[in-house]
C-alpha cells in the first residue's frame, strides 16, 4: 500500500510505501479508537448506574430503618402501657389483699383463736423439695392470664371470708341473745325467787325475782342484748328497765337509782342499762331482778347460773 504526502507551500510530494505490519497497525488504530470510546462510554455508563442503584439501595435501607425505629417506639409506648395497667392491677390487687388480711384477723379476734393459729399478718408458709431440674421459659408466662387467675383466687377468699364473717356474727347474735350471769358487776344475793316473808308486813309473800345487793350507783348489767321495752317508774318496782330478748323472754331490772336508757334502745349483753338504788318498795340499795317467759314469771336462778355459750 502506497501512501502520498503533499506539501502545499513547497508544492512538492512525497510517497511511502506500507508493509503488511504497517497495514494492519494502521487499521488498527482507526478501529481499535472508536471500539475505545464505545468501550470507555459503555463502562462509564455502568458505573454511573451502579451509583444510581447504591444511592437507591441506601434510600431505601434509610426509609426501612426510619420505618423499624416508628415500629419500635410504638411497641416501646405499648409496653410501657401493658406495664403501667399491670402495676395498676397489682396495686390493686394488693390491697385487696390487705383488706382480706385485716378481715381475718378481725374474724380471728371474733372466734377467739389461739394465738398463733392463724396469723394473717405473715405470709404462708410453703415449701418442699424441688421435684427434678428444669428450667423456666419466661418468656411463654401469660401475665396477663396469671393476674386473672389470682384475681379469681382473691375473689373466692373475700367470698368465704365473708360467709365466715356472716356465720360468726350470727353466732355473735345468739351469745348476745343468751340470758346468762348476774346483772351486777359485785354484790351478792340477798333474797331468792318463790316464797319469802314481806320485809315490811312480815306475812308469807312470794316473791317474782331476784334480789342482788350492792354498792349505791354501781352499774347494773344486762343479762343478754335487746330491745328495751320500759323505762319509768311502777308500782313497787321504783325506777324500773323491761328488756325484751326474743323467743318470748323480758328481763326486768327494779329499784334503780337511775335508768340509763330509753324505750326502743338496743342494748348490747352486759351493758350498763342503769345505777343500783333503792327507788320504790325498797329497804336498801339493790337491784330486783326478774325474767318472764311467754308472759310468766320464772325462777331467774337457772339463767343467772349459765354460762356463755
Amino acid at each position: 500500500m502506497k501512501v502520498i504526502v503533499i506539501n502545499r507551500k513547497h508544492g512538492g510530494s512525497r510517497s511511502f510505501e506500507l508493509g503488511r505490519w504497517s497495514r494492519a497497525l494502521l487499521s488498527l488504530c482507526c478501529l481499535g479508537l472508536p471500539l475505545g470510546m464505545v468501550a470507555a462510554g459503555y463502562v462509564a455508563g455502568l458505573e454511573s448506574e451502579a451509583q444510581a442503584l447504591r444511592g437507591e439501595s441506601v434510600d431505601a435501607m434509610a426509609d426501612e430503618l426510619a420505618q423499624q425505629s416508628q415500629e419500635l417506639e410504638a411497641i416501646r409506648d405499648e409496653a410501657e402501657q401493658k406495664l403501667q395497667a399491670l402495676t395498676l392491677s397489682l396495686a390493686e390487687l394488693q390491697a385487696r389483699m390487705t383488706r382480706l388480711d385485716a378481715l381475718g384477723e378481725h374474724l380471728t379476734a371474733m372466734a377467739e383463736l389461739e394465738d398463733g393459729e392463724f396469723d394473717f399478718s405473715q405470709p404462708p408458709a410453703l415449701g418442699g423439695p424441688l421435684a427434678g431440674e428444669f428450667e423456666v421459659d419466661y418468656s411463654s408466662l401469660d401475665l396477663t392470664g396469671e393476674l386473672e387467675s389470682f384475681s379469681r383466687r382473691l375473689s373466692d377468699r373475700e367470698q368465704q371470708l365473708a360467709i365466715l364473717e356472716s356465720l360468726l356474727n350470727n353466732r355473735r347474735l345468739e351469745d348476745e341473745a343468751w340470758l346468762s350471769g348476774r346483772p351486777i358487776e359485785k354484790g351478792w344475793v340477798s333474797s331468792h325467787y318463790g316464797k319469802r316473808n314481806d320485809p315490811f308486813t312480815g306475812q308469807p309473800a312470794f316473791h317474782h325475782g331476784i334480789d342482788f345487793a350492792g354498792k349505791e350507783g354501781s352499774g347494773v348489767l344486762a343479762v343478754a342484748g335487746g330491745v328495751v321495752t320500759w323505762v319509768g317508774e311502777r308500782a313497787g318496782y321504783g325506777h324500773m328497765v323491761e328488756i325484751s330478748h326474743g323467743d318470748g323472754l323480758v328481763s326486768r331490772y327494779g329499784h334503780n337509782k337511775q335508768n340509763l336508757v330509753a324505750p326502743g334502745d338496743v342494748v348490747r349483753k352486759g351493758e350498763t342499762i342503769a345505777l343500783m338504788g333503792s327507788s320504790g318498795r325498797s329497804t336498801g340499795a339493790h337491784v330486783h331482778f326478774e325474767v318472764y317467759k311467754h308472759g310468766r314469771s320464772v325462777d331467774p336462778s337457772s339463767y343467772v347460773r349459765r354460762t356463755r355459750r
